[in-house]
Order: structure tokens, then C-alpha cells, then sequence
């Protein structure tokens, strides 16, 4: 995206706006310097026009966010708009809302666990301070969080019913943590996990 610009214009508004319409831009996300102000010479007729600097600001981790998503939806030829919102100091929660958005999640949400991991690696390009992303489209979180504590569930009661350990599939980091933190309220039963990734799993034991 280019990053300044240099416009002319009758007046010091008609460059300024000039400018942000070639950067896609708003006021507030420029900074502008007026490098020559409009004159008339004779009989009143314009000698000089106004000539301005628009320059973009840096962005910050939310427009960086909304950028990087809104191109790749667009490359693959999906209408959707990003929102952004700030959970807490360095995470963001950003959901996509649109039409099609199967196709952003994937099956198991694998293809929206890489573009969220995509997301994080745009976002904090550069950036002094580590910002966490959560990525969500369609509630699919939130599905899939009560998907796997409905099946912790059953997996520990199979554990605690025949006594042995029992190994579920590998999952991401992301659905691990879950049934981590889920199955520590069960006084019942112990988890770690084992493997390498992408092949790392949940192993359930019962206390001894």
C-alpha cells in the first residue's frame, strides 16, 4: 500500500482531499503537511496552487489485523468484513462475519486456525509488544470449545470405567489447552500431553 503522497489543488482542502481518496485513507489516519499555500497573481487569476504531503500513519495491531484479512478474503474471492476487539492489554478477538464462511473454517477448523496463525505473524511483524489473536467466525469457537468438553467428558469416564489410559487424536495447542483446563476440575483423572507437532496428543490417566 502506498505509503504518501504529493497533491496539488486549488485550495489546501481540494489537495488534502485529493490525496486521501489515492490512499484509501480518513483524516485521522494521516498526518498532512502543507508544503506551498495557494496565491493569486494578477487581476486575481490562480498563480500557485496548493501542494500538500499526505502521509499514512503506522498502523496499530487492530488495522493491521482488518488489513491482512479483508486481502486474503478478497484473493479468495469471499465478501466478509473483519471486526476487531480488544479483550484485554495485547489480545485481540477478531471475528469474520460474511457469506460462505465455511470456507474460511475448514474442516475442524484447520483453515482458520492457519489464517489466524497468519493473522499473528502480519500483526506482530515489527512489533515491540506481542499481541495474542483470536481468530472466530460464525460462533465456531464456541461450538467447538462445548464440542470438546462433551467429549473430555466421555473420554475420562472411559479412562475412569476400564481403568486405563486413554489417548485422543492429536489436536492444536488451541484445543489441547481446553481440555487441559477443563478436565482439572475432574478429581478423577490426570492429562498430559505427549508427541511432537503437529502430531501431539492428550493422554487421560486415572488418579492413582
Amino acid at each position: 500500500m502506498q505509503k504518501s503522497v504529493i497533491k496539488k489543488g486549488r485550495t489546501v482542502e481540494e489537495a488534502i482531499e485529493a490525496a486521501l481518496q489515492e490512499l484509501g485513507a480518513t483524516q485521522d489516519q494521516v498526518e498532512t503537511k502543507v508544503l506551498e499555500i495557494p496565491s493569486s497573481g494578477l487581476m486575481g487569476i490562480l498563480s500557485k496552487q496548493a501542494k500538500v504531503e499526505v502521509s499514512l500513519l503506522p498502523q496499530g495491531s487492530k488495522e493491521k489485523a482488518v488489513e491482512f484479512l479483508e486481502a486474503v478474503m478478497k484473493a479468495m474471492g469471499i465478501e466478509g468484513k473483519a471486526h476487531v476487539e480488544e479483550k484485554e492489554e495485547n489480545l485481540l478477538l477478531v471475528t469474520i462475519t460474511g457469506d460462505n464462511m465455511r470456507y474460511l473454517i475448514g474442516r475442524r477448523g484447520v483453515t482458520l486456525d492457519a489464517l489466524q496463525y497468519l493473522v499473528s505473524l502480519a500483526v506482530n511483524k515489527n512489533a515491540e509488544k506481542y499481541t495474542k489473536i483470536i481468530l472466530n467466525t460464525e460462533g465456531y469457537r464456541e461450538k467447538r470449545e462445548r464440542a470438546l468438553k462433551e467429549f473430555a467428558d466421555k473420554m475420562a469416564q472411559r479412562a475412569i470405567k476400564t481403568r486405563r489410559r486413554v489417548e485422543l487424536e492429536p489436536m492444536n495447542p488451541y484445543e489441547r489447552r481446553i481440555i487441559h483446563a477443563y478436565l482439572q476440575n475432574n478429581k478423577r483423572v490426570v492429562t498430559v500431553s505427549e508427541g511432537e507437532e503437529p502430531y501431539r496428543r492428550i493422554l487421560i490417566e486415572v488418579k492413582r
